[in-house]
C-alpha cells in the first residue's frame, strides 16, 4: 500500500551506488518497486543521477552525489514485522537480515530482547543501518518502515526537545509511544528517551538517545525531503527549521540538532521527472544558484 500523499520523503546521498542500492533493496522488501530515474547533468559532483523507489508502500529517493557524505547509524530506517499483519512475520525478518548482512555489519546481533521476541540492528554493504524487529501485534499499527533518529554526543539528551520542536513545525502531528531509561543504565542517564515515536504529515519517525561513545553524528547523507504546495509554506518551514546558514543551499538546510531536510516544491517532483532534458537542465541550474528555492523563478525557468 503506498502512501500518496506522502509529504516527507527520507532522501538518501550515494557516491555512486544509488542505483544499484535502489535495485537492491527492491529486490528484499515485499511490495517495492522503482518508481522514476534522472540523470542531473553538470552538478557541483558532475552528472549525478537521481532515482526514486518504494519500499513496502515508503517513498525514497536517492542521489549519486560524489563522496562528500558517509552513512552513519544516526539515522537508521527500523522495520515493522507484524505478526498480525504478515504471514510468516519472523521467517520474513531473517529472510530479509540475511540479505541485508551479505556484506555488511552487524550493530546488534539478531536475537531475542527485553522488548522484542526478534531484534537485529544490522548496517548493510552501502553503510545504511536497519533495525529490523518483530514487532507486538497487541500495539498500535505502526508502517513498515520508520526512518528513526539517535541522538548521540552533543545532541544526547534531546530527543524531547527534538520531538517537541517537530510536532510544533508540522501541522497534522501527533506524539506516538515513550519509553523512558530507567535508574542504572549507564551511560544513558534515568529519564531520557529510551524509544519514542512520533507521527508528522502522516509520516511515522522514531527517536532515541545514547549516552555511548558513538563516533558519528546526524550528517546531509541522510536528509528528508518536505513537499510544499506553495511559496507561503516553502517560507514557513524554512524560517522554523534553518539553524545553520552555512548549510543553507539549493533547498537544503540544517536544524538545531543537525537533522538534514530540503524544503521542496511539490512541483519539483513533475518537473524533475516528466520533463525534457532542456527543462530538467534550466530548473537544475536555477536551483543551485539558490538557498531557499523560489518557486515562481522554478516555474519561469521550467516553461522557459
Amino acid at each position: 500500500m503506498t502512501n500518496t500523499n506522502q509529504i516527507i520523503v527520507p532522501h538518501l546521498w550515494y557516491d555512486k551506488e544509488a542505483n544499484e542500492a535502489a535495485e537492491f533493496y527492491a529486490s528484499i522488501f515485499p511490495d517495492s518497486r522503482i518508481t522514476n530515474k534522472t540523470t542531473l547533468h553538470d552538478t557541483p559532483s558532475g552528472d549525478a543521477d537521481l532515482v526514486s523507489f518504494e519500499l513496502w508502500g515508503q517513498k525514497f529517493m536517492a542521489i549519486n552525489a560524489g563522496p562528500y557524505f558517509t552513512f552513519n547509524p544516526s539515522v537508521s530506517f527500523m522495520v515493522n514485522f507484524d505478526p498480525s499483519r504478515e504471514k510468516d512475520a519472523s521467517e520474513k525478518l531473517e529472510e530479509v537480515w540475511n540479505k541485508l548482512s551479505e556484506g555488511g555489519t552487524v550493530l546488534m546481533p539478531l536475537d531475542k530482547y527485553p522488548f522484542s521476541e526478534k531484534y537485529g540492528w544490522i548496517q548493510d554493504k552501502y553503510g545504511l543501518s536497519w533495525q529490523l524487529i518483530l514487532t507486538d501485534p497487541e500495539g498500535e499499527v505502526r508502517p513498515a518502515i520508520v526512518p528513526s533518529l539517535m541522538f548521540v554526543g552533543d545532541t544526547c539528551g534531546k530527543a524531547e526537545e527534538a520531538i517537541n520542536f517537530y510536532l510544533s513545525v508540522f501541522k497534522n502531528s501527533k506524539q506516538g509511544l515513550i519509553a523512558r531509561y530507567p535508574q542504572e543504565m549507564e551511560p544513558d542517564k534515568e529519564g531520557t528517551i529510551m524509544f519514542s515515536d512520533y507521527m508528522l504529515e502522516n509520516q511515522w519517525f522514531a527517536v532515541m538517545d545514547s549516552a555511548r561513545d558513538h563516533k558519528f553524528s546526524f550528517n546531509e547523507a541522510i536528509s528528508f525531503m518536505i513537499y510544499c504546495d506553495t511559496q507561503a509554506e516553502i517560507d514557513d518551514y524554512w524560517d522554523k527549521l534553518s539553524a545553520v546558514p552555512e548549510s543553507e543551499q539549493c533547498g537544503w538546510l540544517k536544524d538545531k540538532f543537525g537533522v538534514s531536510w530540503q524544503v521542496v516544491p511539490k512541483e519539483m517532483d513533475e518537473m524533475m521527472t516528466s520533463s525534457t532534458p532542456q527543462q530538467i537542465d534550466r530548473v537544475n541550474k536555477a536551483t543551485l544558484k539558490m538557498k531557499k528555492l523560489d518557486l515562481a523563478e522554478l516555474q519561469k525557468v521550467y516553461k522557459g
